[in-house]
């Protein structure tokens, strides 16, 4: 399969070792996929369906129904930003729009250099530390208009995400890692 090198097939054989299926891969050979190519076309489901040994209309449905996958080309720091109902109240639309204007495009749309692309998303599963902002997958909570812009400004200049200033701990998870 000329999509995956030999060591790539060989890790994904590995990790369908654990299942009783090799449908059961599917997730992480999208994310494999994805990682690589930035985005799951045509060629990329055909290769999923044959390595994970499903119809490629399964591997339609699963890019589909998950918003983390991409159908088309988006950005290599794709920015998302939540507009559900806390993030909403706490600034997320205004923030939304601040990093639309920033970027000069519009939601799921990428900046013709292909270095940004951006995605209004419905939650984030942290409405405690809304506005909500993501960077791939690097999480902003309680983030400003100002500070969003800060970030994108980083990236340009440093080609890096920076580190969030706010980072949530739950401390039973805390309290755990540190035994």
């Amino acid at each position: 399969m000329a999509i995956f090198s030999n060591a790539e097939l060989q890790e994904i054989s590995e990790l369908q070792k654990r299942y009783p299926e090799p449908a059961a891969t599917l997730l992480p050979v999208l994310w494999r996929l994805q990682e690589k190519r930035g985005w799951i076309d045509d060629e990329a489901m055909e290769a999923a369906a044959a390595v994970c040994q499903v119809p490629k209309s399964h591997v339609q449905g699963v890019v589909s129904f998950y918003t983390m996958f991409f159908d088309k080309p988006m950005g290599r720091f794709h920015v998302q930003v939540c507009t559900n109902v806390s993030c909403m109240l706490r600034g997320g639309e205004e923030l939304l729009a601040t990093m639309k204007n920033k970027l000069g495009i519009q939601n799921l749309e990428h900046t013709p250099d292909g270095l940004f692309s951006i995605e209004e998303v419905e939650c984030m599963g942290a409405c405690g530390g809304a506005p909500m902002m993501a960077v791939n997958e690097t999480f902003f909570e309680k983030i400003s208009k100002e500070e969003a812009n800060d970030v994108i400004d980083h990236v340009l200049a440093k080609d890096e995400i920076p580190k969030p200033k706010f980072v949530a701990q739950m401390p039973e998870l805390t309290e755990a890692a540190n035994r």
